[in-house]
């Protein structure tokens, strides 16, 4: 008789010695992070060897972990560096990975079903309401990270604004709407945004961008002025969607205005504080973001300025009826029981669209309460005053030129060489970007301002010092220098 095969591991010793040894690697690795490059690419070798076809026999754990070692490992992202500040990236921390490990042994699916995970998470759900203000009642739940979190609040958004009119888009489709739906935002607004409302079924069009002031902040007056125009055209306005940071400078809308105005106006106010709503944790930072908690709705990023590893965002919306009245849906096979497994007042499978989801909520329970969060509001502070010391640094330097106001931890600038047209420092600042990745000093990623590209830097990383700053502006002059000297 054939024995009956699993997938546990056949010898316990084995498999627990490679563990022990992959938990000593990763430590040393995050260890000795300064002493390798902030990034660099995978040789073609490497590359070439992802294109291996589907093994059908084992090979065996000792033979993978060995090609993660020499093959994955020293050719990351580089976002866990501390001279890496591309984009709007998290760094993670050793604990956190340990709570994904966790998370992985005992394996749930957060869709519901009555189990201890699903409070870890309701839990976790209520601690993001109290960073922001906003009331415990609130409905939530964790999601992949910002853009999910944004297209939650909108969909919701644009369902109960419906609803209010009588209209079932969830029966009805989109088509059911009698006038043009509108969303409003700065043209600053992260491109999710766009995203999300073209998947709602309003497309591109239903998104319209209100010009911005001199720090990149929404105009609110321009903002009042749209609505009417848009409501005397037959138009429906429907949300405005405020900035907590926006990914290009880290501006910060007036979000009590706009609290005010949405009120005044009867629209939904959602909030993307995919940057910078965890800053409310600081209070030198929180009135800064005074308004926020009078959200309808808000996205939140944990595995950015929280440092959770991927993925760990947040949606919160105030009222939960429309919260679940826009994703509830329970077939004969996901009904409530009294008793048993398929107990449990709250399944999150009735709060967005998955139904299948991982147990993320583990990782932020744990590193909450490893660090506290009186750490991590120190944390904020702290790249806070990166962010201040680099801006100032800058503008004490005649070969560099600070593009914009510093939004909380975001500075734009670049390299400027006399004498040289517009479009020569564009192309000069590009080149001088790629070379400062390529020699693995640092990353720093990119935009453009007014039409002009620069560098731009934003300081989320836990591991970063001061000294660390003053290296990179070492290497950016000296490129440019080069740069300049043979152009």
């Amino acid at each position: 008789m054939q024995r009956d095969e699993s997938l546990d591991p056949d010898d316990d010793g084995a498999l627990r010695a490679l563990a022990h040894r992959a938990v000593d690697d990763a430590l040393d690795y995050l260890a000795t992070l300064r002493d390798r490059p902030a990034w660099q690419p995978p040789p073609d070798d490497t590359a070439t060897r992802f294109a291996q076809p589907l093994p059908r026999a084992p090979e065996g754990a000792e033979a993978a972990y060995a090609d993660f070692v020499a093959h994955v490992m020293p050719y990351p992202m580089g976002n866990i560096h501390p001279r890496f500040w591309g984009w709007y990236m998290g760094t993670g921390t050793a604990f956190g990975a340990l709570g994904d490990f966790l998370a992985a042994i005992v394996n749930p699916n957060m869709g519901g079903g009555n189990h201890v995970a699903n409070h870890v998470e309701l839990q976790v759900v209520d601690w993001c309401k109290d960073i922001v203000g906003m009331p415990r009642d609130t409905s939530g739940l964790l999601v992949s990270g910002g853009s999910m979190a944004n297209f939650i609040g909108l969909a919701v958004a644009r369902n109960a604004t419906a609803a209010a009119h009588g209209i079932d888009v969830r029966e009805a489709g989109v088509q059911g709407l009698a006038a043009r739906t509108t969303y409003y935002a700065s043209a600053e607004v992260h491109s999710c945004a766009q995203k999300a409302l073209e998947q709602l079924g309003l497309g591109s069009r239903a998104l319209r961008k209100v010009p911005v002031d001199a720090s990149y902040r929404i105009d609110v007056r321009a903002l009042a002025a749209m609505i009417a125009a848009d409501r005397a055209e037959g138009i429906a306005p429907c949300c405005v969607i405020g900035n907590a940071g926006t990914i290009n400078t880290g501006a910060i809308d007036d979000l009590s205005a706009l609290a005010d105005l949405c009120a005044r106006e009867q629209l939904w106010f959602h909030v993307d504080g995919a940057i910078g709503a965890v800053a409310a944790l600081s209070a030198s930072q929180r009135p800064r973001l005074a308004g926020i908690e009078r959200a309808d709705s808000l996205a939140l990023d944990l595995h950015k300025w929280l440092h959770v590893p991927f993925e760990a965002g947040c949606a919160l919306v105030r009222d939960r009826a429309a919260h679940r009245a826009a994703f509830a849906l329970m077939p004969d096979y996901l009904g409530l029981h009294a008793r048993g497994l398929a107990a449990g007042s709250h399944w999150f499978s009735e709060y967005g669209l998955q139904l299948s989801r991982g147990f993320r909520a583990l990782k932020v329970w744990l590193m909450f309460k490893e660090h506290g969060t009186d750490k991590l509001a120190r944390l904020i502070d702290q790249n806070v005053a990166q962010a201040a010391a680099l801006g100032a640094m800058i503008d004490a330097h005649p070969e560099l030129e600070r593009m914009a106001p510093i939004g909380l931890n975001i500075v734009c600038f670049r390299y400027v060489a006399a004498d040289r047209p517009p479009a020569q420092l564009d192309a000069l600042n590009e080149e001088l970007l790629i070379r400062l990745h390529e020699t693995g000093i640092a990353v720093p990623s990119y935009t453009k301002l007014g039409g002009r590209y620069c560098l731009r830097v934003a300081i989320a990383n836990h591991r970063t010092r001061g000294e660390d700053l003053q290296i990179a502006l070492d290497a950016i002059v000296t490129i440019g220098r080069e740069l300049a000297a043979t152009r």
